[in-house]
């Protein structure tokens, strides 16, 4: 592949006139290649680069890493380049950014990620720690921030308390039941259908995996919690049994919505959900604004950077494809195959 693509001239003082600088010229835009949703599928084609505007930072890709949402870009076959999570190094900062400058290796979630070049707000970027390489820093950033937003801000998790992750073998799963523990969970409950995935999640923090197709599995979460029932609760799968996540709630227990693998839709017991006084929240990044993202992103920084430094927050990696087999990684995806995430290298 051709990674000459988006060039910035060396910026030099302008011409004077009248004793001022004139400002410099402008960046010359270059065609890149990025994977874009196609009637065909996902396509390597060629597009014109990103132009950071103020409050964006431009970024060199080096990985990027697929979401089970990137599904629902590809479906879309509306010829956008597709990706929302990436890994590389700052070349170029809108006017407004003082948090980054070029040269920074950072990691991101924004949109357009799998091309040879991605821009981003400046609040959806951090610095990659000093000996990770950027394969390992961009399956980190969607699951740092949604599961710190999930656990620590809506979940408002006490050290002490329990919690479970309601579909834990995802990426963003084990890195929940990481988070939880990190926090001072007492006690970190993970579900999975897929038995050998389930008896893996102990590796990332499960105190105890069950199995949520199982009749008895609410039983079994509710004895482990002696009897109380869970405090808080990161519900990933959602739809028709829902209500049976409810029963797995403590009184006063706290269930964030992040994902619904189990459906969109299902009966809602609302007597349960009055007696058991539980607090029920449903988060998304669609409907967040920019504002929100940066505190949420500022937020779990303060929190986890040093245990990402540490290495103590990790996920793994399934496998690694060039970008010019997307196709073939979102068939994997798809299928439902792999175990942590799937990367594309650049």
């Amino acid at each position: 592949m051709d990674h000459a693509i988006f060039a910035f001239r060396r910026r030099r003082p302008g011409p004077s006139k009248g004793g001022q600088t004139l400002a410099p010229a402008l960046p010359k835009l270059l065609p890149m290649q990025a994977i874009l949703s196609t009637p065909e599928g996902a396509q390597l084609r060629e597009v014109q680069a990103p132009v950071p505007r103020p409050n964006e930072i431009l970024v060199q890709v080096r990985a990027a890493s697929l979401n089970r949402a990137d599904l629902a870009g590809l479906a879309a076959k509306d010829g956008k380049p597709l990706g929302m999570e990436w890994a590389g190094e700052v070349i170029a900062v809108g006017s407004e950014v003082r948090k980054h400058k070029p040269g920074d290796r950072v990691m991101c979630t924004g949109a357009g990620a799998f091309a040879e070049q991605a821009v981003t707000d400046f609040g959806r970027a951090v610095k990659i720690p000093d000996g990770i390489p950027f394969q390992e820093a961009t399956i980190l950033m969607l699951a740092l921030q949604t599961m710190h937003n999930a656990i620590a801000t809506h979940g408002k998790l006490v050290r002490g308390e329990t919690v479970m992750i309601h579909g834990a073998s995802s990426g963003v799963g084990l890195m929940g039941l990481q988070i939880a523990k990190l926090l001072g969970a007492s006690k970190v409950i993970g579900t999975s259908t897929n038995a050998e995935r389930r008896a893996r999640l102990a590796e990332f923090g499960a105190d105890l995996a069950v199995d949520s197709r199982d009749p008895g599995w609410v039983e079994q979460v509710v004895a482990a919690t002696d009897g109380k029932g869970v405090d808080v609760i990161v519900d990933q799968v959602t739809g028709p049994d829902f209500n049976r996540t409810m029963q797995a709630a403590a009184v006063l227990g706290r269930i964030v919505n992040v994902g619904r693998l189990g459906g969109g839709e299902g009966p809602f017991d609302f007597q349960l959900h009055a007696l058991r006084r539980i607090t029920y929240t449903g988060v998304t990044f669609r409907t967040r604004s920019v504002e929100e993202i940066r505190e949420l992103t500022t937020r779990m920084a303060a929190d986890l950077s040093a245990a990402v430094a540490g290495r103590r927050l990790r996920l793994p990696i399934d496998k690694v494809y060039p970008i010019g087999q997307a196709a073939a990684a979102f068939e994997r995806m798809r299928g439902n195959a792999h175990f942590g995430k799937i990367v594309l290298s650049l």
